[in-house]
């Protein structure tokens, strides 16, 4: 289903389901062995769980095809679509299956609702309708990196630990072997300096792209004074994106998007010497596989979604509605204020403020 369908279905009927299912929630204690969390969504968001996750012995997630992978050799995986008829097939097959649900989405009702029906007793963040069907709740401070917000769930679990590191993802010798022969069959090798460039984002909030032509200015300058590989990185339908920074370069480049699946391109990130990229999945890799890495950021805040140990650009300040993007209030609206400059925080990040963090 396309974004807006689910978000509007996830508001308005999804919120009314929350308040009516609420009448009939009975506390429980917080208790038991078989714990589900639920993360349906971002792969940068999955990424954030898993410091948290990795402190419980046994659970299972519930995922969908576009994040299952971030999950692999971590944790037991279930997998659902997006659709009404996917989820309520699931209720009913696990209907009080689990002693404890930990709901990682962060505003979404329909977590809130799988929740309710699927375990004995649930935690959740206390925002929004959906915390009624909550067993107990924990605040969501907007004020921290995301990865430690997550780990706030567990309290109620008697976890207290603060994330000092991401988890490194997993592949496979297969996938090591792939991405060898790749960067072999064009000459690369691992003591270059590989830059990888991620110039997409996913389409909840395109605001948060960096032009396009600023992109090719600085791989260029990477290029020319630093002798830079430049590898561009990105999801399969992304490819005509990045082709469009490439043809306004002078320099050589590669466009890898297409050629890797998602745990090949864990490890190609590795391989990177940099990851240049917006608030996007590719950044989080790339924190998350130990590479230098350096995020852009406007319309959200690096405090929250920026590299643990990296470094980040931020100038959302120069908007009246920075932060426009609060994933756990649901609002992300993409810069649609009537009369204001499309993209206008991120086009105040010149070419000069990144390559002086580099």
């Amino acid at each position: 289903m396309k974004i807006g369908v689910i978000r509007f279905l996830d508001k308005y009927i999804g919120g009314f389901l929350c308040v009516f299912f609420s009448l009939f929630l009975r506390k429980k204690k917080i208790e038991g062995r078989t714990i589900l969390a639920i993360q349906l969504w971002g792969v940068g968001e999955s990424i954030l769980t898993l410091p948290a996750l990795k402190e419980l012995e046994h659970v299972t997630v519930l995922v969908t095809e576009r994040n299952k992978d971030i999950y692999v050799g971590h944790a037991k995986t279930i997998i659902i679509d997006t659709t009404p008829l996917s989820i309520i097939g699931f209720i009913f097959s696990h209907y009080h299956e689990y002693d404890v649900v930990i709901d990682c989405e962060e505003y979404l009702n329909t977590s809130a609702i799988i929740a309710f029906f699927v375990a004995k007793s649930s935690i959740g963040y206390s925002h929004g309708i959906r915390s009624r069907l909550y067993t107990q709740t924990v605040p969501y401070d907007d004020k921290q990196y995301v990865a430690q917000t997550f780990m706030d769930l567990l309290k109620p679990l008697g976890v207290h630990q603060k994330v000092t590191h991401l988890v490194a993802l997993n592949y496979s010798i297969e996938d090591k072997e792939k991405v060898d022969s790749f960067l072999r069959k064009h000459q690369l090798k691992k003591n270059d300096f590989l830059v990888g460039i991620a110039v997409g984002v996913a389409e909840s909030a395109k605001s948060r792209m960096w032009p396009v032509e600023r992109f090719a200015e600085l791989a260029d300058h990477l290029a020319r004074q630093r002798k830079a590989k430049i590898l561009f990185i990105g999801a399969p339908h992304e490819k005509e994106l990045h082709d469009s920074v490439r043809s306004r370069m002078n320099n050589d480049s590669l466009n890898t998007c297409g050629f890797f699946s998602l745990p090949q391109l864990f490890y190609l990130v590795k391989c990177c010497s940099l990851i240049i990229g917006n608030d996007s999945g590719i950044m989080h890799i790339g924190e998350a596989m130990g590479t230098k890495t350096v995020g852009l950021f406007g319309p959200n805040l690096p405090v929250r979604f920026g590299p643990l140990h990296g470094t980040s650009i931020y100038k959302g300040h120069i908007c009246e509605y920075s932060p426009c993007i609060n994933v756990h209030k649901g609002e992300i609206p993409d810069c649609y204020y009537t009369g204001k400059e499309y993209q206008k925080c991120m086009k105040h990040i010149s070419v000069d403020d990144v390559y002086s963090k580099i």
